[in-house]
């Protein structure tokens, strides 16, 4: 009962996001919390010191935002997860929310400027992409359209420009960068080619400054750059250090604050413009989630790492803000692993229980995407497989972000396998080195994961010994014809073109495929609203195994891709854990 209480306790301690502040009013800010048991959005008055809870909701809610005068909270409203519905918003103070006057969609973006614009992406089937401006007291309006995937990525504080992320060159995993007048009109655009995508990040934040905060990718990795869309002046931000690099602007424009991610760590610093200097932020060790200036010059961030539960800190020393509650138990630190793939050098982390020596029962647990990766972060999901006496394998295969696009595009070709050669790379190394026992592995993930955890029990039925998939895509063709339009996107992208013209490929990488192959027990987690991964799909691959007489668990559950509620994340990894006690031997 006490190691049930202690991961258990990892679930139910509140946390909460970083705030989100507004540029005009500083005082006020928004974050997200599951403080009262579902992820919901909240208010927060800093110099008052009071706490609102703006959305309540069965399912919980996902997206919440602020307006830069600190008037508005905006947030979406889907049904119980389906990532279908409408933007809303409330004052900030509180009274009723207001539906904004577009049709129902799904979400490609939202920016909102100090004059009450707003540029709204959103995305429906057979219409493609849209992008409206939303003014107060005047019907909305159409301003760019098109049938490849686009998104809103940035509006200026005075309203006067728009930055969208479009892929009218087709592929969405590259996308280009253009900026609009609020009537459509195009003042500047930044495309770098096959293989180079542009991505915008935020207009400084002053009234009237044209410069846009962009990633480019023209050196093998993603990197700042400072860009002028009606001068077309630009400036690339170099640095030496390895790693991807992402940044934000300060409050006066004059700097920028940069967030390097290297090797599952994150590091911070500040750019001068002027002088082209940097500064170092000193921060502990692991892993940033998101990070943001304050108008004193200070910086906020949420930290963690393997071993020690988040907290929202400044770099004032101070913690930012705390809803109480249980503290989370800690965990034990990931330790580092690298090993030569058949693409090249594979990073690895590793998480070992502290009790056990020998070869030790592992969870090789892959992270979705494929365009993620796994960091020294701290997740209740991972403990709980640690204080059950098995190690955690994490693997950042090709397709991973953070070593460089060559890595990150590597998928090209033979999507899905190429991932699972380099986990066997890591699986053979651990054995070999007598660190996991080869007949107690477990393959498990969520999304991109659960999708490589069936394909990897179907093409590696030998290395098995149980399976784990949650929320998977079990068959690329079914999932392209009810999945959502940016996903279709970049399937397209992925497999070079639909499944009319390239069935092929769709067929050799979907699990459904080897599915006669898998030898292991599954237990698949299958949301039933989910846009991503839909039902049906998972339906089909069940149905196969039971047609086999294959042994088999389903969970299904009222949501998306994901729950947000915290009850159904604690009774998911449950069965989980009861899944593999029953199905792998444990020390002790």
């Amino acid at each position: 009962m006490q190691a049930e209480e202690r991961w258990q306790t990892r679930f139910r301690a509140p946390r909460a996001t970083l705030p989100a502040w507004a540029p005009q009013a500083p005082a006020r800010a928004v974050y997200r919390s599951n403080a009262s048991g579902t992820w919901e959005v909240y208010a927060w008055d800093r110099s008052a010191g009071s706490v609102r809870q703006a959305t309540s909701r069965p399912k919980g809610t996902s997206h919440g935002a602020i307006d830069p005068s600190g008037r508005w909270i905006w947030w979406f409203s889907d049904t119980d997860g389906d990532e279908w519905g409408r933007w809303m918003r409330q004052p900030f103070g509180g009274g009723p929310d207001e539906p904004v006057d577009l049709p129902p969609g799904t979400p490609a973006g939202l920016a909102l400027s100090a004059t009450g614009d707003a540029a709204v992406g959103m995305a429906r089937p057979g219409e493609g992409f849209t992008i409206h401006l939303v003014r107060p007291g005047h019907p909305a309006r159409v301003i760019y359209e098109h049938a490849e995937a686009a998104s809103v990525a940035a509006m200026s504080l005075d309203g006067s420009l728009i930055a969208i992320s479009h892929s009218e060159h087709g592929d969405s995993r590259h996308p280009a960068l253009r900026v609009l007048r609020p009537n459509g009109e195009t003042v500047g655009e930044l495309h770098d080619g096959p293989g180079r995508g542009v991505l915008g990040l935020r207009f400084a934040p002053l009234p009237g400054d044209r410069r846009l905060l962009a990633l480019h990718e023209r050196r093998g990795r993603r990197e700042p750059l400072v860009w002028d869309p009606e001068s077309d002046e630009q400036r690339e931000i170099w640095l030496r250090d390895p790693g991807e690099i992402t940044a934000e602007w300060y409050g006066d424009a004059r700097s920028l604050l940069i967030v390097r991610a290297n090797r599952g760590r994150t590091y911070l610093h500040r750019y001068d413009l002027a002088g082209g200097r940097l500064f170092p932020v000193e921060t502990r060790l692991g892993v940033i989630d998101a990070a943001v200036p304050r108008p004193d010059g200070s910086v906020e961030y949420s930290w963690s790492s393997g071993a020690h539960p988040p907290v929202i800190r400044s770099s004032n020393g101070n913690v930012v803000i705390s809803h109480g509650g249980p503290t989370p138990p800690p965990s034990v630190p990931v330790q580092d692993l690298d090993v030569t793939g058949p693409g090249g050098r594979v990073h690895a982390l590793v998480s070992r229980p502290e009790r056990g020596s020998g070869p030790l029962p592992a969870v090789f647990l892959l992270h979705g995407g494929p365009g993620k990766h796994d960091d020294d972060s701290f997740l209740p999901q991972v403990a709980a497989w640690v204080d059950l006496g098995l190690a955690v394998v994490r693997v950042n295969y090709r397709g991973s972000t953070g070593y460089g696009s060559a890595w990150r595009d590597a998928l090209a070709g033979d999507v899905g396998h190429i991932e699972l050669s380099d986990v066997a790379a890591v699986r053979d190394a651990l054995v070999a080195q007598g660190v996991v026992d080869p007949e107690r592995l477990v393959l498990a993930g969520a999304s991109w994961g659960g999708y490589l955890t069936l394909l990897g029990l179907g093409t590696q039925p030998g290395m098995w010994a149980a399976g784990v998939a949650a929320v998977p895509l079990t068959d690329h063709l079914a999932a392209y014809e009810s999945e959502s339009e940016a996903l279709r996107a970049y399937h397209r992208a992925l497999f070079g073109g639909p499944p009319d013209e390239h069935p092929e490929r769709y067929a050799v990488s979907s699990p459904i495929t080897y599915v006669d192959r898998v030898e292991a027990p599954v237990l698949i987690l299958a949301g039933e609203n989910d846009p991503r991964c839909p039902i049906g799909q998972v339906e089909s691959y069940v149905a196969r195994l039971a047609e086999r007489g294959h042994e088999h668990e389903v969970h299904r559950y009222d949501a998306g891709h994901g729950s947000l509620v915290v009850a159904e994340r604690i009774a998911q990894m449950a069965l989980q854990l009861d899944f593999v006690r029953k199905h792998v031997k444990l020390d002790g």
